[in-house]
């Protein structure tokens, strides 16, 4: 079974950082895509990040490039995501996936989801 769990948000004023977390377990991890993805109550869920081991494609969006980066520990079954540099508007719940096909920030495509973790900034 496919698990995922998101961990590390908190509560950070603007100009500072977090790093996220997923553990993945279930998989053979280097077969799968893992995105980071967040979404703010009466908001669509946005794509941020994502990286696949397979073919060594890592996306960002245009609203987190040059301030998050995307790693990953295949070794540890784990995922990060260090957020630096933070804004107000960067406050969402953030959520870790993974899709065996897709290795893209569109957030329909992913199969396999886990509970996310809140970031707040404030100003």
């Amino acid at each position: 079974e496919v698990q995922l769990q998101a961990s590390g948000g908190g509560l950070v004023q603007a100009g500072g950082y977090l790093r996220l977390s997923c553990t993945a377990s279930g998989f053979t991890f280097g077969d799968y895509a893992i995105g980071w993805f967040r979404q703010d109550p009466g908001k669509e869920r946005e794509g941020v990040a994502s990286i696949s081991t397979i073919d060594h494609n890592i996306h960002y969006a245009d609203s987190v490039k040059g301030r998050f980066t995307i790693s990953s520990d295949g070794a540890k079954g784990m995922v990060y995501l260090q957020m630096n540099n933070l804004k107000p508007e960067d406050t969402a719940i953030y959520y870790c996936a993974a899709d065996k096909y897709y290795s893209g920030l569109y957030s329909k495509a992913y199969d396999y989801w886990g509970q996310g973790t809140l970031v707040t900034v404030s100003s």
